[in-house]
């Protein structure tokens, strides 16, 4: 099976709204063009493209073939889509890279969240006949599943202000939910470069290998579930990690503060490792790339050299209810 690194990494600038369209192009140009100019590669050099959003985000119907007029025409290109976080689009692409399909991919999401109350489009996430009909925003079930882990002991008002930095005095949103513990409305795009073997050498000096990467899903039944532990973000750590929870980074997809005390936890990462020194999602949360970003950060941290060992999560559904982590590796 052949290695495979993520060799570059762009975004589009964290913004609460954006007055272009919803499909992207504008977002994912620059993007792009600044992968192109790092990496000094031009389309044609990339072997397979997979993308990550939402129709239903967007308000649109393939609203992704919309978005790969940011792509070109010309040449033609070898593309696939998932609906969801980009982070799994990234899955996607390196199973291609390790069947030996592909030797270069480039992945990319992006959405447009104020186009719409984006608490209560996730609404439509939740079971259509049971849940959904009773219009639960996500923002609110959010704060369902805090109030358990401190009914339950698992964590304190205190220790989610100490995630966000935040001021107890501030009035609650959600109860037990305030302002600085909600991920906030963002647009944007990211993209990441992957490449395999030496081909990721001759493009990047210190490439990020990813030495492991796993997914896993929960119940959708949110009665279905201990909504204050994450056994999918276990079993998928355990896959991606081999045991080996010593790491530089971890830059954790928690869009609300209480979610990063469960991830950590369920990773088993130590005191000293640097969680989200991107600022994770709770500073930028663009809906079907912050996962991606996630990737991106912890393997630019390699790439600059400032890291050697970093682990990456990637979250979607309601409640961490689907959970990617992928480990990556200078060598």
């Amino acid at each position: 099976m052949p290695e495979i690194a993520v060799v570059g990494f762009a975004h589009a600038p964290h913004v609460p709204e954006t007055h272009g369209t919803t499909n992207g192009v504008e977002m994912l140009v620059p993007c792009f063009q600044q992968l192109y100019a790092d990496l000094g590669i031009t389309k044609s050099d990339i072997d397979f493209w997979c993308s990550g959003s939402s129709d239903f985000l967007a308000g649109r119907a393939f609203s992704f073939i919309s978005a790969i007029d940011a792509i070109g025409a010309v040449p033609p290109i070898n593309e696939s889509h998932v609906e969801m976080d980009a982070a799994w689009a990234l899955y996607e692409a390196w199973v291609k890279l390790r069947s030996g399909q592909a030797q270069t991919a480039l992945v990319y999401g992006f959405g447009k969240s104020s186009a719409g109350t984006l608490r209560q489009v996730l609404t439509m996430q939740l079971d259509p006949y049971l849940v959904a009909p009773m219009w639960p925003d996500a923002v609110s079930i959010a704060g369902l599943q805090a109030r358990a882990g401190l009914d339950s002991g698992r964590w304190t008002e205190q220790d989610m202000a100490a995630v966000a930095g935040g001021d107890l005095g501030a009035p609650y949103v959600a109860d037990p939910l305030r302002a600085h513990d909600i991920a906030p409305i963002t647009d944007g795009a990211a993209a990441i470069v992957l490449a395999v073997g030496d081909r990721a050498r001759e493009l990047c000096e210190r490439p990020a290998w990813i030495t492991g990467i796993a997914h896993n899903i929960d119940a959708q039944a949110l009665g279905g579930r201990d909504l204050t532990r994450s056994p999918s973000t276990t079993k998928a750590a355990a896959v991606a990690t081999g045991g080996n929870t010593a790491f530089d980074i971890a830059e954790l997809h928690a869009p609300f503060s209480h979610q990063q005390l469960i991830l950590a936890e369920a990773i088993g990462l130590s005191a000293d490792t640097r969680i989200n020194p991107s600022g994770g999602a709770l500073a930028a949360n663009p809906m079907f790339a912050a996962g991606l970003e996630r990737i991106g950060s912890a393997a630019q941290a390699i790439m600059s050299g400032t890291a050697n060992r970093t682990l990456a999560h990637a979250t979607s559904g309601p409640a961490l209810q689907q959970n990617l982590v992928a480990v990556m590796e200078v060598q």
